[in-house]
């Protein structure tokens, strides 16, 4: 009654078959709107989801701030509880719906009494998808050795290994100086050559090669004789008329 159950569904607390059952939910959930959120969606909407849990289990199922009070036999009592700690720990309660209407079907088979019914019930997985973007290019990682890597070589050992530490300043300076010269004189070879490919003429089409003339001259022989034919016809024609 405090819970504000009706009257009618209270009076059934006292009998042997039916117990009562209080479910704390305000302190399994950290943030208030997440909270909220699994308790809506308990009751479902316009309460289809809390009045399809009554009618699997036969409880009389109540959903009031921070608590959820339930009313019926103890087996029912057991699967209201597992339904609101699950919903209320991120799974779905049509999950656990789902599962309650294969098990009734179930239950109306004596063939399968005694047999295993995790079989015909459903698996679900929980499915945390990150919402972070994924780089396009993704660096491959490196394999794992138990051994640390080795040391870079300092500016003391490099000197060491090409024998400048044991030179003199003097020595120093003029190998420095020699590195220098070397390198301003390959920049002034590179410009050199920058310049002169502006003076260096373009390659042009030779002549034509000597077999065709003598074609061309022959094409032009055989006109000339085929004018002179053309002629020849021409003035018999006129005497003959």
């Amino acid at each position: 009654m405090s819970l504000r159950m009706t009257l009618a569904t209270s009076l059934h607390a006292p009998q042997d078959e039916i117990g009562c059952d209080i479910i704390k939910i305000g302190n399994l959930v950290s943030k208030k709107d997440k909270f909220v959120k699994r308790r809506q969606r308990l009751i479902g909407p316009n309460g289809a989801t809390l009045k399809s849990i009554e009618l699997l289990t036969d409880c009389y199922v109540l959903v009031q701030g921070n608590t959820v009070a339930a009313l019926g036999p103890y087996k029912g009592l057991q699967q209201v509880r597992d339904i609101v700690l699950d919903t209320m720990n991120n799974v779905h309660p049509i999950y656990n719906i789902k599962a309650l209407m294969i098990k009734r079907e179930l239950m109306k088979d004596p063939k399968l009494a005694n047999e295993d019914w995790s079989r015909f019930l459903p698996k679900f997985k929980n499915k945390n998808i990150s919402k972070r973007k994924q780089p396009k290019v993704k660096k491959p990682k490196k394999e794992y050795t138990p051994f640390p890597p080795s040391q870079p070589e300092s500016k003391i050992d490099k000197q060491l290994a090409s024998g400048e530490y044991f030179l003199s300043k003097e020595q120093k300076q003029a190998r420095k100086q020699q590195e220098r010269n070397a390198k301003q004189s390959e920049a002034a070879k590179k410009q050199e050559e920058r310049r002169n490919q502006d003076f260096i003429p373009p390659t042009e089409d030779g002549p034509s090669t000597s077999r065709k003339r003598p074609a061309d001259e022959d094409s032009k022989k055989l006109d000339v004789k085929a004018l002179k034919a053309k002629v020849a016809k021409a003035n018999k024609k006129m005497k003959t008329s």
